[in-house]
């Protein structure tokens, strides 16, 4: 043969062979997104253990023998907050990458046809080649079209298995609100009644009204209601007008047949039946994983979230335990700002009693423990499908989409810009230890806009782009190398309850203020009107809320009406107005297909950094 050509030849392979080696080093990774809803961090060994150098909570015993066996492999990442104390605004902010200021997100309810929408990062990342699943809790409230009828089954995802239209709709699951009937005279939400389904272990369906205030409940309802709450010893809180949320009690199904072990079956399945049809536990006929793709999986939980019912095995280990009931006293409400007195008289635990709060914190633990054997399954089914084939793999965990208060600051509710309902933890793992180190903990401040970014770079996406120049948060592989800008600070934004406020953390001081003088989303033509409101008002207006956490970390003591915390309050206020109100907010009004409004007085205001005048910072003893 011709040497010329044997030498073209033996380029042409060479090439291939590199090209092909590329390629492997390039190909992406299998991940799972576990989300769990209303977990607080402390319900896990190995958070206490790196934060306090105890495995129990402060309130007393936990159990999480998976996670922490995960945290081992990978890293924890103790000090992240979420950006909203709420399901929906949480889980947007989560899957869309955007702080609330900037997408507009604030309540249930956004749609794509907005030209400042962005996709999910579930779209993105179908768009990258990945197969996409989600299992259980979705409730990110974003829709392809203003009409949610218009809107394609896997607009959002190849497959969605939901908890309730899949399984507790057709009648799988335990104790579950089963629908209500509402009404928005002038805008305003208004229950009519409330319905609930306990599914019994025999297979036995009862449905029956817990509330309603035109007809009042009938008596054969009341009944089954009241034989129900016996029969599984359910403790509810009836703070909020005609609400009846279960917060204790025993689920009537055993481990592994709850609603959430019927999540990790339907995962299982899809895993189970690969390149083939198969039917969901309700009958559905759908696809399971294509392993000529990468897959993305999102297990979104329900756990430990109303109604907190664990199975009476994971109930039966915590109901001797003791726990410290947190205190809460009418000279802590005395400091709260109006806005937050409402929020207390909305979700306050005060007509428990302590036998009754005690319970409350025993069954939500247990609970917690429950899942973490639900994990421990689902982690390992899903390393097995990903070992089988050789492939590399990416667990990202989300511990809580926001917490959950066990009475501090006198509620057992979120909603709050307090720690216990914005101070989280996030535990990633992959099969390049290189990428998260194993038994690896991080303190910096890390948010939940910065899964977006995680996910895609995981993905083999180039977030460096500029048509990623939205995304507010950073990747968290460039958090452990030690890549990522320096962060000085958490943001987010709350607008249910009590209207809208917002909020600024860093590891020394908890700040809040109200951001809008307003209790609903806008309606166009007032989209950012008057939007300085927050900045230029009164000062008692704007309902301030400071917490010195160097000597106060369960924030019982507001200080930012104390005159030697006055002018860090007003400092606060600044920097925190600046940034949600001027650096780019966008107030839309949904209901319509492009009508916003972008505030931009303050552009650059969110510089990540502090700086706080020294003089303004009280010195501590």
């Amino acid at each position: 043969m011709d040497q010329t050509i044997i030498k073209v030849v033996l380029v042409l392979c060479i090439g291939c062979f590199m090209s092909i080696a590329l390629k492997a080093q390039e190909k992406q990774p299998n991940i799972l997104w576990v989300i769990t809803d209303d977990q607080r961090a402390d319900a896990l060994e190995c958070y206490n253990r790196a934060t306090t150098g105890k495995s129990e909570s402060y309130l007393g015993y936990v159990m999480s023998p998976n996670i922490d066996k995960l945290a081992e492999e990978g890293t924890m990442f103790v000090n992240a907050y979420n950006n909203s104390p709420m399901c929906a605004i949480s889980r947007a902010s989560m899957h869309m990458g955007r702080y609330p200021f900037r997408s507009g997100h604030y309540k249930f309810f956004s749609h794509q046809e907005a030209d400042v929408s962005k996709p999910l990062v579930s779209q993105i990342l179908r768009e990258e080649g990945y197969g996409t699943a989600a299992f259980g809790k979705t409730h990110w409230a974003v829709y392809k079209n203003r009409d949610r009828k218009k809107d394609k089954p896997n607009a959002m995802f190849d497959l969605v298995v939901h908890f309730k239209a899949d399984l507790q709709n057709k009648g799988h699951g335990d104790i579950f609100t089963s629908g209500a009937t509402v009404e928005f005279p002038d805008g305003i939400f208004k229950l009519i009644d409330r319905k609930e389904t306990a599914v019994y272990p025999d297979g036995t369906i009862h449905k029956y009204i817990t509330n309603d205030i035109i007809n009042g409940v009938p008596e054969a309802d009341r009944k089954m209601h009241e034989k129900v709450d016996k029969d599984f010893d359910i403790l509810r809180i009836y703070t909020r007008p005609h609400n009846t949320l279960i917060i204790g009690g025993e689920n009537p199904q055993p481990a592994g047949k709850t609603i959430d072990g019927l999540i990790v079956k339907e995962m299982k399945r899809y895993l189970a039946n690969t390149d083939r049809s198969y039917k969901t536990i309700s009958g559905r006929q759908v696809e399971g994983a294509n392993t000529n793709k990468p897959i993305f999986v999102n297990l979104g939980f329900t756990w430990p979230h109303t109604p907190v019912i664990p199975p009476k095995a994971y109930r039966d280990i915590f109901k001797k335990k003791k726990y410290k009931i947190p205190e809460f006293s009418t000279e802590e409400l005395s400091n709260f700002p109006p806005q937050l007195v409402i929020h207390y008289n909305e979700c306050k635990s005060d007509q428990l009693t302590e036998e009754e709060k005690l319970q409350a914190i025993r069954d939500y633990y247990a609970f917690c423990a429950y899942g973490d054997a639900l994990i421990g399954d689902a982690v390992e089914v899903f390393k097995k499908y990903c070992e089988d084939r050789n492939e590399e793999y990416l667990i990202v965990y989300t511990v809580g989409d926001h917490g959950w208060h066990l009475n501090e600051q006198g509620v057992m509710a979120k909603f709050g810009p307090w720690k216990q309902s914005v101070h989280d933890a996030i535990i990633v793992v992959t099969s390049d230890k290189t990428k998260f180190p194993a038994d690896k903990v991080v303190t910096d401040i890390t948010e939940y806009v910065d899964f977006v970014p995680t996910l895609l770079a995981a993905g083999g996406v180039d977030i460096s782009k500029e048509k990623y120049a939205y995304l507010d948060g950073y990747n968290l592989q460039d958090v452990v190398a030690g890549k990522a800008p320096e962060r000085d600070y958490a943001l987010g934004e709350i607008n249910v309850v009590n209207g809208h406020r917002a909020y600024m953390r860093n590891l020394d001081f908890a700040f809040s203020m109200r951001s809008r003088d307003m209790w609903d989303d806008v309606r166009s033509p007032n989209q950012n009107k008057d939007v300085r409101w927050a900045l230029t008002c009164d000062r008692p207006k704007a309902d301030m809320a400071l917490y010195d956490l160097r000597v106060d970390p369960l924030e019982k003591n507001n200080v930012a009406d104390h005159r030697d915390y006055r002018a860090l309050a007003d400092w606060f206020r600044e920097k925190l107005g600046n940034i949600v109100l001027g650096d780019g907010r966008v107030e839309c009004d949904w209901s319509l297909p492009n009508s916003y409004n972008i505030s931009n007085f303050a552009g650059g205001a969110d510089d990540k950094k502090l700086d706080i005048p020294k003089e303004l910072i009280p010195t501590i003893n």
